[in-house]
């Protein structure tokens, strides 16, 4: 082989060798990035997790007080219906 064909051959493999790490550091800037938006990925769904919670409590206590509050009216109901039959037998004894 002679002196420029090696010549030639090195500088080929320098050329390869170039791109093959030209490459390697665009995956490597490529993964940062993608771990980068997995990490936010990550803290959105550990907040959204945490909200979820908190809205399952809010939720639980808005339906306990719903039925405390239908539980009141149906007390209530019954009361004016009980009121409403005393005042109909006051009105007919009186009668």
């Amino acid at each position: 082989m002679s002196e420029t064909e090696l010549e030639d051959g090195i500088g080929a493999a320098n050329a390869r060798f170039d791109r093959a790490m030209a490459r390697l550091d665009q995956s490597v800037k490529n993964l940062a990035t993608r771990m980068r938006q997995h990490n936010r990925i990550e803290v959105d769904t550990q907040r959204l997790v945490h909200e979820r919670a908190r809205l399952a409590t809010e939720l639980d206590k808005t339906a306990a007080r719903a039925k405390r509050l239908d539980d009141s009216a149906h007390d209530v109901s019954r009361r004016l219906v009980e009121a409403m039959e005393t005042v109909r037998e006051v009105l007919a004894k009186t009668e």
